[in-house]
């Protein structure tokens, strides 16, 4: 019975510390143009991403898969470059990894950045199949996530 308040305390005390490397990956699909019969958090996404595209050729420009990456990681923000990898993989270009970097001013300890795979790379390469993000700091890796069908 001693042991319970022990326990109890240590398990909270646990739950409130800050995990190291917290990494989000959101996705967003934007399949085609038509915005009928759909969820409306769907539907706003959809006008947030084609936002300024007049034309049928600009708003088809915009089709394609968007991700959005948040982490919160305070070894991050050590005073060198971050950078954010992500590297994906296509239906249409079988294992070839293509990888789009944005790199951010030091002291970047969290974050948003958005990648997006859209336009001619998303015409001519197809849906992307698996993902993997990094954020590394110093040229060292402080957080990733992955796809389940990364290797």
């Amino acid at each position: 019975m001693r042991l319970l308040p022990g326990l109890c305390l240590v398990l909270l005390t646990a739950s409130c510390a800050n995990r190291s490397g917290d990494m989000q990956v959101k996705q967003f699909h934007l399949r085609d143009l038509s915005s009928t019969d759909e969820d409306p958090m769907v539907r706003m996404e959809k006008e947030r991403r084609l936002h300024g595209a007049v034309s049928v050729t600009e708003q088809r420009q915009r089709l394609g898969q968007y991700y959005t990456i948040l982490w919160d990681d305070p070894s991050a923000g050590s005073g060198g470059e971050v950078e954010v990898v992500f590297e994906y993989r296509q239906s249409a270009t079988g294992s070839l990894v293509k990888r789009q970097v944005k790199r951010l001013a030091p002291d970047s300890a969290r974050g948003r950045v958005e990648f997006a795979v859209i336009g001619r790379d998303y015409l001519e390469g197809g849906r992307v199949l698996a993902w993997k993000a990094t954020v590394r700091s110093q040229g060292r890796p402080v957080a990733s996530r992955q796809s389940y069908l990364w290797d």
